[in-house]
């Protein structure tokens, strides 16, 4: 229904060599109509993990929720960090029961995960379908990701930095931005490294229609 509010959405994940970087872009439609232009689509879920979202937003903020509380409470009950490839499944575990639970409006919703554990940097494609891929390169997600993919497979090389890694991403964004008219508005960037997770960029776009 064009009432239900979705994120058109680009989003990136780019596995470096020192950590992981998330990338999407800021706008959120209904249909046609841009509902909101400052949307945000990366998300920090605790110190360890962060991820994108694409999908029904309803859904994507319930789940966000659920993970921050779910993965608080396994901390307190095991008293060890959760390993990414512990919230990972998790995280799969919630969306398979999301997508199959009877409801006039299914709930969809895709998550791109980057974590920091002993493993290093790992990230994971996280389906709707609840389906979890650990991803040793790129992935990309989202109505603008067929030209976000373009740009990673030209560009792309396996020793990559993260510096160049946020370049990489702000790129493969920045041309879906130029071609699907679901994604826009500006890009939010996350780096997740060994030593913390930072949001390193955080820019809104704006068309000015005054002569």
């Amino acid at each position: 229904m064009d009432e239900q509010l979705k994120t058109g959405t680009t989003t990136v994940g780019i596995a470096c060599k020192d950590g992981i970087v998330l990338a999407a872009d800021k706008r959120a439609t209904a249909g046609s109509l841009i509902v909101d232009k400052r949307a945000e689509k990366v998300h920090v879920l605790n110190e360890d993990f962060a991820v994108t979202i694409a999908g029904s937003v309803s859904d994507a903020q319930l789940i966000i929720k659920l993970m921050r509380a779910e993965l608080k409470l396994k901390e307190v009950r095991t008293n060890k960090h959760t390993s990414a490839k512990e919230a990972a499944n998790l995280l799969g575990g919630i969306l398979y029961g999301n997508l199959r639970r009877m409801s006039m409006y299914p709930g969809i919703a895709h998550f791109l995960m980057g974590g920091k554990d002993r493993e290093g940097g790992p990230l994971y494609d996280l389906f709707p379908d609840g389906s979890v891929t650990k991803v040793r390169d790129f992935v990309s997600s989202g109505s603008g990701s067929v030209f976000a993919y373009g740009v990673l497979e030209a560009q792309y090389k396996p020793d990559i930095t993260t510096a160049d890694g946020v370049k990489l991403a702000v790129k493969a964004v920045n041309t879906a931005l130029q071609r699907d008219t679901f994604s826009g508005n500006g890009l939010d960037v996350i780096v997740v490294t060994d030593k913390d997770i930072k949001r390193v960029i955080q820019k809104e776009l704006e068309i000015n229609l005054e002569k």
